[in-house]
């Protein structure tokens, strides 16, 4: 079955002081509704999960690559598609709003046991 949502009725978890985030998660596919202060870093880190990142507002400085061989800034409308196990670091300029898509869904982000997020 098909159910509705909207991102006002999606709980509002606070990762840190400067990361908070809404989570609406299938079987095969988890999306997230993202907001960061300016300046915070996600640190460097890779995963499984193919992942698609859409910024809506602010811009995102992204390092790719074990050495961060490629650097890129998406700016609001961007889309890009980060590769299953690729290194990825990130760096918030200015207030900014994402939303992330990976599959499959992050059982880490899930079950709260995302730790380089929560430092």
């Amino acid at each position: 079955m098909v159910s509705k949502l909207n991102w006002d009725s999606i709980p509002v978890e606070i990762v840190n002081p400067s990361m908070s985030r809404q989570i609406v998660s299938g079987d095969k596919l988890m999306i997230a509704r993202i907001k960061f202060k300016d300046g915070f870093i996600v640190p460097l880190h890779s995963h499984v999960h193919e992942q698609v990142t859409q910024v809506i507002s602010g811009k995102m400085r992204f390092w790719f690559g074990e050495h961060k061989e490629q650097t890129m800034v998406l700016e609001p409308g961007d889309v890009i598609v980060i590769a299953s196990n690729l290194p990825h670091e990130a760096e918030m300029i200015g207030e900014v709003e994402e939303v992330d898509t990976w599959a499959p869904p992050r059982q880490d982000w899930l079950d709260k046991t995302d730790a380089y997020l929560r430092k």
